[in-house]
């Protein structure tokens, strides 16, 4: 299921034109207090950090988007010039491990850079929403978005944000109070009832949007709109991380209880001048594949075998002799019968005890080769998964019988 999930999004990202980028998993501290944010729950209590032999802090990534600018800047990759990239990979967190959320976690993110048009915004949400509906989730799944503005513009509602939290301290939960110095945005996502009173009557982020911004955002609509796609407008949606700016999304379900949020990124056109680069446009996302797995359990309930068993040929040989006749045989059909796992029983044992393994491993077909049919040059093809005779065949009509039966 996970080899599933994953050959579909990386076929998804490929057709977008998307590009792999392997990133290490150990970078340097400052990489992530730079790029996400040193007043971010990530960085102040999430991170798995390491004393190195040399002195130079080290940690274990937390996310991947620092990494993927690092690396692009490193190595050249976004200088003038457009790249899309993508990445899979374990990332790390020290978390209260629960359904859904790990200490090691899976993700595959994209990252583009060098485009400013809304029209690249609505794309990284086009690419979720194909690899959901390739997967048949996605009327399990819906799309929140918001825009936040530029820099200076979150700035200002930030500023306007937290003097309304701080008049109201006396009523907000002790995690908002610890986020109201560091990270006040972050308060928007409380789930405490009386927090949540007093976010209701605070300053609202669109009342501080320039018309540049309103008009990025009303186009991002616009073009999801053009591409089918609906959405629900989250006005308090604003991302856990320093470097987002303008529109942010995130992909959320709620067959998955708390942990609902499978797919989030959004824009970030500071965060490669933050560290160490041009001003360059980019944006992105990353899909918790942990939570896609969990989600695709949820939905498709009915058992299945993997893919390639429904193809399974089990070879089984009498004797040691004729063992070794047979797995030359085999590898000949692993060439010439394409997408059809061959799998020989190198276990041994009375014909009776393999073949029961043969019907456990969900074999289609049994190839049996004992000293008659070394004798005569012929296997023996038995049907394990419909009625029919078992025959004699020779290596050219065996193979033209599996061929017809796989279409």
């Amino acid at each position: 299921m996970w080899s599933r999930i994953e050959d579909a999004a990386k076929h998804c990202l490929c057709t977008f034109g998307y590009h792999e980028l392997r990133l290490p998993i150990i970078e340097s501290t400052a990489l992530f207090e730079r790029g996400v944010g040193d007043g971010t729950d990530i960085v102040e209590k999430e991170m798995f950090n390491i004393d190195s032999r040399d002195g130079e802090p080290l940690s274990l990534r937390p996310e991947g988007t620092a990494s993927c600018v690092r690396a692009a800047l490193q190595h050249g990759l976004a200088f003038n010039r457009v790249a899309r990239l993508w990445y899979q990979g374990p990332m790390f967190r020290y978390e209260r491990p629960q359904k859904g959320r790990y200490r090691q976690f899976e993700q595959i993110g994209t990252e583009a850079f060098g485009i400013s048009k809304p029209a690249l915004d609505a794309e990284l949400i086009d690419i979720n929403h194909q690899l959901f509906t390739s997967l048949a989730l996605d009327g399990h799944i819906t799309l929140r978005i918001n825009t936040i503005g530029s820099l200076p513009e979150r700035r200002a509602y930030t500023e306007a944000l937290q003097k309304h939290l701080d008049s109201n301290r006396d009523t907000l939960d002790a995690d908002s109070l610890r986020r109201l110095q560091t990270n006040p945005l972050r308060i928007l996502d409380s789930k405490h009832a009386e927090t949540r009173k007093v976010i209701a009557r605070a300053p609202k982020m669109h009342s501080f949007l320039s018309d540049d911004s309103k008009h990025h955002f009303d186009q991002v609509l616009e073009c999801l709109q053009a591409l089918s796609i609906g959405f629900e407008l989250d006005p308090y949606l604003v991302r856990g991380l320093d470097y987002y700016t303008h529109t942010v999304f995130e992909f959320e379900t709620e067959a998955l209880g708390a942990q609902g949020t499978v797919s989030a990124g959004g824009r970030y056109d500071g965060l490669v001048e933050t560290l160490g680069g041009r001003p360059t446009p980019a944006a992105g996302f990353a899909i918790g594949l942990d939570r896609l797995v969990l989600l695709y359990q949820a939905v498709h309930t009915e058992t299945e075998e993997v893919a390639a068993c429904s193809n399974l040929v089990y070879c089984v040989a009498a004797d040691e002799a004729s063992l070794r006749h047979l797995m030359p045989i085999a590898n000949q059909l692993r060439r010439d019968l394409a997408h059809t796992t061959v799998v020989v029983d190198t276990l041994g044992g009375k014909l009776a005890t393999q073949m029961r393994r043969a019907d456990r491993e969900g074999a289609r077909w049994a190839i049996i080769v004992g000293e008659s049919e070394r004798a005569e040059g012929v296997l023996t093809l038995k049907p394990m998964r419909e009625v029919g005779e078992q025959a004699r065949l020779t290596y050219d009509a065996l193979v033209l019988r599996l061929l017809e039966d796989h279409g």
